[in-house]
């Protein structure tokens, strides 16, 4: 993909000035990431205003935003997008490129977790998929969700993370391999493993497996 390099040159006139505190809206991501290295508080509170939504999608999505250490996650997030700015080379859109650096600091928080305790909400034992299907109910389809969860805490962790990053949160493996701090193809080894073993447990989980065929059936 061919990515086009702003320059900035010398103007006879100078351009309407911003609002005080802002940059102008045509500022590029280039220009923006020069003023952060120049220590400018517009440049700084631009980038605040860029990232912040993007890291709350993010950490909503990884953490939830009801998880108590959400603000504490989001402040370090902030800490290493300021501190790995000058990284960025670039090499895809500048909103993508912060998306993975949150998400990796989300990934490092749970890391440090236990997946069934923390990540996966805590669930009372559920007869309701076991022996006979029950119909496709909304408590049903809640139910499976959580059976779901349960099959993936009790996976390989890092095996369960690149199935949900790659699979469920869309990221690319180039990405998860960013966010999990590994190799592309460990990542890919990760992910085929990762989904066999989730088919495999759904496999032999007979009213959860049913649910899900007769769930595939009457998509059009």
């Amino acid at each position: 993909m061919t990515r086009t390099v702003h320059h900035l040159r010398l103007v006879a006139s100078a351009p309407e000035p911003s609002p005080p505190g802002r940059l102008a809206p045509a500022a590029s991501d280039a220009s923006l990431i020069a003023g952060l290295e120049r220590r400018e508080p517009t440049a700084s509170l631009a980038f605040y205003e860029r990232a912040r939504p993007i890291l709350d999608r993010t950490l909503s999505r990884l953490l939830g935003a009801r998880d108590p250490d959400y603000e504490d996650v989001a402040q370090a997030a902030l800490y290493e997008l300021v501190d790995s700015i000058g990284r960025f080379r670039g090499e895809c859109p500048l909103d993508a490129w912060l998306s993975i650096v949150c998400a990796r600091v989300a990934y490092r928080q749970i890391r440090r977790r236990r997946l069934e305790r923390r990540f996966f909400a805590p669930t009372a034992p559920d007869e309701s998929l076991h022996g006979s299907y029950a119909p496709p109910t909304p408590f049903a389809s809640r139910q499976a969700v959580e059976r779901i969860r349960a099959h993936l805490g009790h996976m390989d962790q890092k095996r369960t993370w690149t199935f949900l990053l790659h699979d469920v949160y869309g990221y690319g493996l180039e990405e998860v391999s960013q966010i999990m701090d590994t190799t592309v193809s460990a990542a890919q080894s990760r992910l085929v493993r990762g989904r066999r073993e989730i088919h495999d447990r759904i496999r032999v989980d007979p009213g959860l497996c049913r649910f899900l065929e007769d769930l595939c059936e009457d998509v059009p």
